[in-house]
Formats: structure tokens, sequence, C-alpha cells
């Protein structure tokens, strides 16, 4: 019975090594082999199933253009915004949600800040500084409005922070279709993506705080 187990055993042993009693001789997988690869689209797009010779050259563009810096370096002066607006929510909101609200967008758009100011600079660009001009730019207030937030405090505060933030947002979306529509590095579509959606969803919260009737 035992010799009858052994030979079984060892028949089991060839047939997974190649039919060699040294296991080391086993096949190795090489670079020939038809293992399809999965390949992420871009933003909005699905994924595509490619062969090793596809796959091959299939790799996103990593080369920013024009309008990838500009979105950046822009994103940064407009968050920047943002987040001047979003401070003085805590001394002058009345309502939690408001200065809920607020505390996430300080959260969210202090990283991405920093995220995009790293980007330039392995990019070689220049990182534009918090005083930055920005006439022309989707959505940014106007030093009046902004002057007009600062004096505001209770439920005017509340009106005319969701109005101005709201159309803050609004203007984001603007210049990220537009560089998903003409960049082509891939990181920087992603972070154009995460923005627009991200920011049409605070704008359906900030419409739900307003007072309804």
């Amino acid at each position: 019975m035992r010799s009858a187990l052994t030979v079984g055993t060892c028949a089991i042993l060839l047939v997974l090594t190649g039919c060699s009693g040294d296991p080391t001789s086993a096949p190795v997988p090489d670079a020939n082999t038809t293992v399809p690869v999965i390949a992420p689209g871009r933003p909005g797009e699905e994924a595509r199933t490619l062969g090793p010779s596809e796959a091959a050259t299939a790799v996103p563009p990593q080369q920013a253009n024009a309008v990838d810096v500009r979105y950046m370096q822009n994103m940064i002066v407009h968050h920047q915004q943002a987040l001047d607006m979003s401070l003085l929510a805590a001394s002058r909101a009345a309502s939690d949600g408001v200065k809920r609200l607020a505390s996430r967008i300080n959260q969210v758009q202090g990283p991405e800040i920093a995220m995009m100011t790293d980007w330039l600079k392995t990019e070689g660009q220049s990182v534009p500084d918090h005083h930055a001009a920005h006439e022309g730019m989707p959505g940014m207030a106007t030093p009046q409005q902004m002057e007009a937030l600062k004096s505001a405090s209770g439920t005017a505060f509340d009106q005319l922070f969701i109005q101005l933030m709201s159309a803050h947002h609004q203007g984001a979306i603007t210049m990220s279709s537009e560089v998903l529509k003409s960049g082509s590095h891939l990181r920087v579509q992603e972070i154009a993506e995460d923005i627009s959606v991200s920011q049409a969803a605070e704008i359906r919260r900030m419409r739900a705080l307003l007072p309804q009737g």
C-alpha cells in the first residue's frame, strides 16, 4: 500500500513540475504571455481590456500641456479665496449647517492646494501667490463682495455666504470642464473630475440650507 501511494504521489509531482523529477525545472512564464491587461479610461470613460502587444504602447499621456498648467495655477488661486470665505464662518455664521459646510471646505481644499502646488513644482512651473490676479476667473467674488461678507453676521452672513460660495463652486466646475476637454495630463484630469463631482454635491447641500418658501 505504501509503495502504491509513493508511486501515485510521484506521478502527481511529475505532472505539476512538467514531467521532471526536479521541481526547479518547472516552466517559467515569459513576457510573451497572453494574459489580458485592463487599461483604465480617462475620467468618465470605461476601462478597456488590452492584449500584451497593445498594452506595451497604451501608456496614458503624461506630458502636461498649457491648459493643464493654467488650470492648476488658477485653481490654487480659486481655492484660496474659498478658504478665505470659509474661515469667516466660524465667528460670523448663525447656521450650524453653514459652519459645518465651511469647515468641510477648509478640510478638503487646503490639502488640494498643497497637492496642486507640489504638481506645479514637479513640472517646473511657477506657483501663484495668495494675492495673484484673478480677473475674469469664473465664480470669483469681487473685492466689494468679500468686504460685504466680512462685514455681515448671523443670517445675513449665511445667505451671502451661500450665494457667493455657490457661484464660486459653479465657477470651479466650469474651469474643470475646460481642462477635461482640452488638457492632456491624466493626473490633472483626475483632479478636475474629483473637483467637479465634490463641488456639485456641495452646491446641492447649500441649496438645502437656504430658507424654504
